[in-house]
Formats: structure tokens, C-alpha cells, sequence
């Protein structure tokens, strides 16, 4: 087969063959040409500049799968200088010694702290602050805060100048900064305000450092706008002055809830439907430490993606999630999200999850639905009130039985797994009722006795 080749076409042709333009000047169209091979020119640049500068934060941390979505967001980054930008991502692993992982959420929630001029300057206004120790998680935060609000260094350490001048410790300080370094844009009197607020509960002097050490956000909060109104809303709950100072001290995350937030969790735990033992549980140690239990759980709910009406009816429908530990309900999360691939939404479904025991009911179940999944012997989807809402028994009748390859995943009626008694063995022996020989005048007595009731 011959092969023919197309020979290529000039302006000079083009322009005899058109015939819409018939008198279009081949000068015009070269004109035409140059801004669209500039701009071409211009794309392939700015691509090949994107490149390197994945390939530069990637080999700080940054995983792959979050560099396209930030470089598009974040075009003014094409404008950067490679080398400065090298420069500052060194200064904030080196001078600053922010962890890796740090590094990547500081520069993913604030990229412009990758100002190479910005980063030498607070490099010094760190030095000049006097404190013991500047841990990274202070440095993550001044950086993002004065970032954002254009503060420079030396106002900056006027500001902790101020707080010190307070009477404030290094490490309080230094965790006020951690948490809120919104107080260096606050004047020493609006301070002063918060602090004489917590002096009126009453809290002695050492007691209001370690509120604000362990809860700085209480210096955001207005004193009559928000703190005032919520102690008042404690009072008209009927708790006492002395019980409102004693749970501030032992939480200060109390001052963080909202105005009338109380009031909706302790409606909320009056009205469970539940056994006897947990309510007693629930209300161990008082109402106001059981509605702030409450109030932590909507939070985490909601920040996870309900909202706070869907999580109030989830603890509603499972009290004994108020009595499992934030830890253990942040781990069944997680693994209903991460690794049973389930929408949180389906915790409206099936609340009893929250309330399950994590290692003796959820992850056997899950292993041997996997497993079968796997199988291809699931005859149909098994959502999560189906695998969480049977009991043991109806659950290994359903998908363990059959399958004694399932028995040891699952555990509990597994024909190898020993099942603990009761009472040690041989007990019955000494329970067994003493025996005594039987004569003849026995035998004789109970003839007797069996003739009269004849």
C-alpha cells in the first residue's frame, strides 16, 4: 500500500483557497499568529513553573493528592521566585522547627507565610520576645494570625509585653498564644475586664491562670454581651454560686458554651427513655457536668457533619453514648467514615452504634461482613442497622453458622472459642448435699408411712 503525504499549507495558500476571505492578506494573518503562539508560549511556561513547584513542596511533605486542588486556588504562587520560596519553607523546617506535618497545614490554611522577607523578620521578632520556650505550635499560630491580619513583629511583642505586664507566666502565656493569639490585637484593658469578670465568680488568683491557661479562648468572649448572661443563665437553672465556681475551675470549657445551650442538653437528659442505672450514671457527678458532657458530644457530631437538631436525636435515642468517653466515640467514628465507608448520616438510622461495645461488637461483625463481601456470598447489601442491631445470637445464626471460616473472626459461638462459667469447676461438688446410709428401721418407717396415705 503507497503511503501519500499531505504537503503543508502556507498563508500564502491559505489564502487562495479561502473562499469566505478571498482578500485576506497573508501580513494579517501573521499578525493574527504572534499573540497566539505568545499565549501558548505563556501556558507551557506557567505549567512548567506549577510542575516545579509541586515537585519542590512535595519533597517538603505535601501529598500528592492535595497539590492540584491548592496550586489552583492559590495562583499568585506562579508569581513566586522558586529559590525564595525554597528558602522559606527551610527557615520555617530549620529556624522554626515546625514538624512536617505542621509545615503542610500551616502553608494549606495561610500560603502566604511563605513570604521569604515576612518570615525573615519574625525569625527575629521571635528571638526578641523572651520567653523559656517557643514551641512550634505557637509559631504555626502567630504566623497564620499576623499573616492574616497584617501584624508586624515589633507590635507584636508590645502586645506580649502587655499580657506580661498582667502578671501572666511564660507558660501561661505561651498557651494563650497557642490558642488565641487574637489577644495581641486586644488592649490591656479589655483584658483586665475578663479578668475581673472571673474574679467576681469568685476565683482566687492562682485558680484564674489556670483557667486561662487551660481554656485561653474565655478572653474572646465580651464580658456583658456573653460571659455575664451565661453565669446568670446557671443561677436561673437553680445551681449555686459555689457549684458554678467549683466546675469552671475543674473545666473552664464551661464558659465556652453558648447562652441557652444548657438549657436545651439538660431538657434533653430529663426526658431520656432508658434504664434506671444509665441515668445514675449519666448523672454521677451533677446536672451541670452532664449537660456540658452533652454539649461536647453535639459539638463533635456536628463538626463530623450533622446538624445539632439530627445530634440531639441521635443521644437521644442512645443515652449510653453520654456515657462512653470522647475517645472511644471519636474511634468508632472514624472507623465507620474511614474504613466501613458509611456516611455519618446513617448514625440517624442507627444510633445503637454509638452506644456498642467497639472490640466485641463492631469490628467482629465488620470483619466477617467483609469477609463475606469478599466472598461474593452476601445475597444482599448489609447496611449499618443490620449489621449493628441484631444480637449476637441472630447475627451468627445469619452469617456465621454457615461458615466456619467465620467462627474465629467472630468469636463468641465459634465451636474452638471456650466460653467462661459461671462458678470454677468441681463447685458442685462441694455444694452436693451430704449423704447418710439408710438402716433397716428406715426402710421399715417409710413402708409405714406409704400404707397410711393409701
Amino acid at each position: 500500500m503507497a503511503i501519500t503525504s499531505k504537503p503543508r499549507i502556507s498563508l500564502n495558500h491559505l489564502t487562495k483557497l479561502s473562499p469566505i476571505f478571498p482578500n485576506l492578506n497573508p501580513q494579517f494573518l501573521s499578525k493574527i499568529s504572534i499573540p497566539i503562539q505568545t499565549r501558548l508560549f505563556s501556558q507551557k511556561s506557567q505549567y512548567r513553573k506549577q510542575i516545579s513547584i509541586a515537585n519542590l513542596l512535595q519533597r517538603y511533605g505535601f501529598p500528592s493528592s492535595v497539590l492540584h486542588n491548592f496550586l489552583s486556588k492559590n495562583r499568585f504562587l506562579l508569581q513566586s521566585d522558586l529559590k525564595d520560596m525554597e528558602n522559606s519553607l527551610s527557615v520555617l523546617l530549620l529556624a522554626f522547627k515546625i514538624t512536617q506535618k505542621d509545615l503542610v497545614a500551616l502553608v494549606c490554611d495561610c500560603p502566604r507565610v511563605l513570604d521569604c522577607e515576612f518570615l525573615r523578620n519574625w525569625e527575629l521578632g521571635f528571638s526578641k520576645l523572651g520567653l523559656s520556650r517557643v514551641s512550634p505550635l505557637l509559631i504555626r499560630s502567630v504566623l497564620e494570625h499576623s499573616r492574616r491580619f497584617q501584624l508586624d513583629a515589633g507590635g507584636f511583642s508590645r502586645s506580649v509585653e502587655v499580657l506580661r505586664g498582667l502578671g501572666f507566666s511564660d507558660s501561661t502565656l505561651i498557651r494563650v498564644l497557642e490558642g488565641f493569639p487574637g489577644v495581641t490585637m486586644m488592649s490591656a484593658r479589655e483584658i483586665q475586664r475578663r479578668i475581673e469578670f472571673l474574679m467576681g465568680i469568685p476565683i482566687p488568683g492562682d485558680g484564674i491562670e489556670w483557667v486561662i491557661r487551660s481554656f485561653p479562648e474565655v478572653l474572646r468572649f465580651e464580658v456583658e454581651e456573653r460571659l455575664k448572661p451565661l453565669l446568670s443563665e446557671f443561677k436561673g437553672l437553680g445551681f449555686s454560686e459555689d457549684l458554678i465556681r467549683r466546675e469552671i475551675v475543674r473545666e473552664p470549657r464551661i464558659l465556652g458554651m453558648e447562652i441557652g445551650e444548657l438549657s436545651r442538653c439538660l431538657e434533653l437528659l430529663r426526658s431520656l427513655k432508658c434504664r434506671e442505672a444509665i441515668k445514675e450514671e449519666i448523672f454521677s457527678e451533677g446536672e451541670l457536668r452532664a449537660g456540658f458532657e452533652v454539649k461536647l458530644r453535639v459539638d463533635y457530631l456536628c463538626r463530623q457533619g450533622l446538624i445539632r437538631r439530627e445530634a440531639l436525636e441521635v443521644l437521644w435515642k442512645e443515652p449510653r453514648s453520654i456515657v462512653y468517653k470522647m475517645e472511644d466515640i471519636g474511634r468508632k467514628i472514624d472507623f465507620l467514615v474511614n474504613n466501613m465507608r458509611f456516611n455519618i448520616r446513617c448514625l440517624l438510622d442507627a444510633p445503637e452504634y454509638i452506644g456498642v461495645n467497639f472490640d466485641k461488637q463492631i469490628f467482629p461483625r465488620f470483619n466477617v461482613i467483609e469477609y463475606l463481601r469478599s466472598k461474593d456470598r452476601l445475597g444482599s447489601e448489609v447496611g449499618l442497622r443490620a449489621l449493628i442491631k441484631p444480637s449476637r445470637l441472630t447475627f451468627y445464626n445469619l452469617y456465621v453458622k454457615q461458615y466456619p471460616e467465620c467462627e474465629k473472626m467472630f468469636g463468641r459461638y465459634s465451636g474452638n472459642g471456650k466460653v467462661k462459667t459461671r462458678h470454677p469447676v468441681g463447685l458442685w461438688k462441694h455444694l452436693k448435699p451430704q449423704s447418710f446410709p439408710q438402716t433397716k428401721d428406715d426402710v421399715k418407717n417409710m413402708k409405714l408411712f406409704m400404707e397410711t396415705l393409701i
